[in-house]
């Protein structure tokens, strides 16, 4: 059986690599059925990522990275990543979670940055070769509470230095691909406790689990 894809998007702070490390110890317990996990995540799920996930976000740098070359540096980081690593370990039969993928693009360069859609759209299709996930969770929050949780951590990256206007235009993209996308994308209430997040995350892929044939164990 190919492996399945399965995305965690969301503004700055909304627990998504919290509840990726959650959710990648519970599904061996859970899913017997499954041989290979992996966890990923975009920028940098790849020796090339890491480096261009350092042009992008780490702050400092004296240049200023223009809109569309950081466009371009997501679509390239995006297009090894796909190559390499998450065609070939879907090809085995992995079940991988990945922290961002093609949504956070439309949402954060497109709704965000004001880049045109269609070109965004088109740009994700070459880097992707058609590759889409398979379930996507957007953890909702509130993007000024996002922003506390992501700015209290420390050093600010790029992303998280941009004003709150970006991110409630970023914010507005997520929901309106959750709109559209309503058998794909799975909006998550994450302003709860962790605990009630990942409940409700379990309870989610249970049911996507049974509906792509896969089996359960006692435990489940």
């Amino acid at each position: 059986m190919a492996g399945k894809l399965i995305v965690f998007e969301g503004v700055e702070g909304a627990g998504k690599t919290t509840q990726m490390q959650r959710l990648i110890h519970w599904l061996p317990k859970n899913c017997f059925t499954i041989k290979n996990f992996a966890a990923t995540r975009e920028p940098g799920g790849t020796e090339l990522g890491k480096a261009l996930r350092r042009l992008l976000l780490e702050p400092g740098s004296e240049e200023l990275v223009s809109n569309r070359a950081e466009l371009l540096m997501y679509a390239a980081d995006r297009s090894q990543h796909v190559e390499t690593f998450l065609k070939p370990k879907l090809a085995q039969g992995t079940m991988i979670l990945c922290d961002r993928f093609t949504d956070s693009t439309i949402a954060y360069q497109g709704y965000g940055r004001g880049i045109n859609l269609d070109l965004i759209e088109q740009l994700n299709a070459i880097a992707t070769g058609g590759l889409q996930s398979d379930l996507t969770f957007w953890l909702d929050i509130d993007v000024s509470k996002g922003l506390g949780r992501a700015r209290a951590r420390g050093e600010c990256d790029r992303m998280e230095q941009a004003d709150l206007a970006f991110h409630q235009r970023v914010q507005q993209g997520f929901s309106e691909l959750t709109r559209q996308n309503p058998d794909r994308i799975m909006r998550i209430n994450a302003d709860r406790t962790e605990d009630e997040v990942a409940q409700e995350i379990q309870t989610i892929l249970s049911s996507k689990l049974a509906a792509w044939g896969y089996g359960k164990s006692s435990e489940f």
